[in-house]
């Protein structure tokens, strides 16, 4: 059941997450924080179907954790969460086409490898 769990809060989260930054490259640049300008931006955004998509993803990450939490311990749900991490820069790499530097691979590597420490 906590394996279940874990992949749905990450698979959840990595979702949301992409979806966001989808959303967000599509409405562009917030750059005018006047109070009626942050209005407009926000009725965009809450027409913008990527960041309805990761408000529900996100949302069922959220239930998720909460649930997995319910099941085990703190000390392990928190690290093992971070295989998020992971696949946010592959999918980051392959569907937002972004340029990921080696040192970023090579970060995304440890979170691995501390993720297989805390889960054995």
């Amino acid at each position: 059941m906590k394996w279940l769990l874990v992949a749905l809060m990450v698979g959840a989260t990595t979702a949301g997450e992409v979806l966001q930054a989808a959303g967000m490259r599509r409405h562009g640049e917030i750059s005018d924080f006047r109070p009626g300008a942050i209005g407009r931006a926000l009725a965009l955004m809450a027409r913008n179907r990527f960041v309805i998509g990761s408000g529900v993803a996100m949302a069922i990450s959220f239930f998720a954790f909460m649930k997995l939490l319910s099941v085990t311990e703190l000390s392990f749900a928190v690290p093992v969460s971070a295989v998020s991490y992971v696949m946010e820069t592959v999918l980051a790499k392959y569907v937002l086409k972004e340029q990921v530097s080696p040192r970023r691979w090579a970060g995304a590597l440890l979170v691995v490898g501390g993720v297989l420490l805390i889960s054995s």
